[in-house]
């Protein structure tokens, strides 16, 4: 039977459907990352609070299970993505992290607020690598890298939003007030989401409404989806796919790069001001050239995209990476501080928001279908990073070696990334365990970038 919708032949404005859904997704991402930063906004007043007598290292392992979290909850939308479809789970992943952090604000002891810490990291880990490969999907090959950069600017925007809003009214105010502007979402995200939120085309076809998934590309502008003739088993939750002949090098390859974008994200960003007050910078300025990092992500994501589409994202992913390190480097050897603030903002596309990229670059070489379990399983890998970060820099600092070492250490694991990212092989043009299509009742088009 022949899949009687086509896309238009002539030229389209798809702004009208791109513009809402890249302002949604942004404002997914933006509660995604504020959620992200909030914890160690307010680990001074969850210290100071009379009646939980936390230490500071308890507060490090509450500050630990959202990582944990995150990194269940990145296997889960690895193992689940081509079962339920990507906006069920996004939605589910959402409304239940938006749930946690309402539970965070009303918990009464340290053991409830850590469950809902670690409870949060699993929603988080679930909606991150689903909310990449959403927007992936419904972008033009030659803007994903761009309409990626823009969602993960929100979310490092969000990153950027806790600490400040809890820089102006903590302490006068109760933590809790953070942690219920990040339940928002709940009440002005969700209920937008659920109504504008369109489903995958690819999932569309894959459970029979080929219809409306060619009125979803037409929309949108993409290239008709194509399913494979034989659908092949799913195996070890979604890994079986993705560690066959052809792909086993490039999986690993991006496990890879993502346990070194998570581990400096997490790295740099945990003890970046402790390492700028022990080089002789009072508390205020440390924390003012950690937020000039997380601008530097914010603001360097968009035009990092616009590259990745221009020159490539191999070239992108493995500049960023470098360039990372090589302002670490020059951190190290105590600049002037016009050269400090120039390289904080470079630390911060290159450390802070490399991982953005990184998904990008898997996006442009996983095959369509695998993107979703792809993106899933190579942030769950990467979560063991975002773990060892903070404990490799924290070890630093106890040995004695000297403040140097950080950046050096560091430094040696954005070049690990820049060097992973050079040796992806290039893109597969078809899926790792399907004979070549010869059934002639479909006529679609394949995704010219999957």
């Amino acid at each position: 039977m022949q899949a009687t919708p086509t896309a238009p032949s002539g030229p389209r404005d798809h702004a009208p459907a791109m513009l809402p859904f890249l302002l949604l997704t942004a404002l997914i991402a933006l509660f995604e990352g504020y959620d992200l930063s909030v914890y160690g906004a307010t680990v001074p007043s969850l210290l100071a609070t009379p009646d939980w007598h936390l230490s500071k290292g308890e507060a490090g392992d509450i500050g630990s299970l959202a990582a944990l979290g995150m990194l269940i909850g990145a296997g889960v939308a690895g193992a689940m993505g081509r079962r339920v479809g990507p906006r069920r789970l996004l939605l589910s992943g959402l409304s239940f992290f938006s749930l946690c952090m309402l539970a965070s604000g009303a918990a009464g002891g340290p053991g409830t607020f850590a469950a809902s810490r670690l409870l949060a990291g699993i929603g988080l880990g679930v909606v991150l690598p689903t909310l990449t490969a959403v927007v992936a999907e419904m972008s033009p090959a030659g803007q994903r890298a761009r309409n990626i950069g823009i969602v993960m600017a929100a979310s490092s925007l969000g990153s950027l939003g806790a600490p400040l809003l809890g820089a102006w009214l903590l302490p006068d105010v109760s933590f809790r007030v953070l942690y219920f502007v990040g339940a928002a979402a709940l009440i002005t995200v969700v209920p937008w989401a659920l109504a504008r939120l369109p489903e995958s085309p690819l999932h569309l076809l894959r459970t029979g409404r080929g219809d409306q998934a060619a009125r979803v590309t037409a929309r949108f502008g993409l290239p008709e989806a194509q399913l494979p003739a034989q659908a092949p088993r799913d195996r070890l939750l979604g890994l079986g796919l993705l560690l066959t002949r052809r792909l086993a090098a490039t999986t690993v390859l991006f496990w890879l790069m993502a346990f070194c974008g998570l581990l400096l994200t997490f790295g740099f960003s945990t003890w970046l001001p402790t390492i700028m007050q022990t080089g002789g910078f009072s508390t205020d300025t440390a924390l003012t050239l950690t937020c000039l990092s997380w601008v530097g992500a914010s603001v360097g994501l968009v035009p990092g995209g616009l590259l990745a589409d221009r020159l490539g994202p191999r070239r992108v992913v493995a500049g960023a990476f470098l360039a990372g390190g090589a302002g670490l480097l020059v951190i190290s050897r105590g600049p002037a501080m016009w050269l400090l603030y120039l390289c904080l903002l470079v630390c911060g596309l290159g450390l802070l928001g490399v991982q953005a990229l990184v998904n990008a670059y898997l996006i442009d070489r996983m095959p369509a279908d695998l993107r979703t379990p792809a993106m899933g399983w190579a942030l769950s890998v990467g979560r063991l990073g975002a773990i060892a970060g903070p404990a490799l820099g924290g070890r630093l600092l106890d040995s004695g070696l000297g403040l140097e070492w950080n950046f050096y250490v560091f430094a040696a694991v954005g070049a690990l990334g820049a060097l992973a990212a050079l040796c992806v092989p290039h893109r597969h043009t078809g899926h790792p365990q399907l004979r070549p299509h010869t059934a002639p009742a479909l006529t679609l088009r394949p995704d010219s970038a999957a």
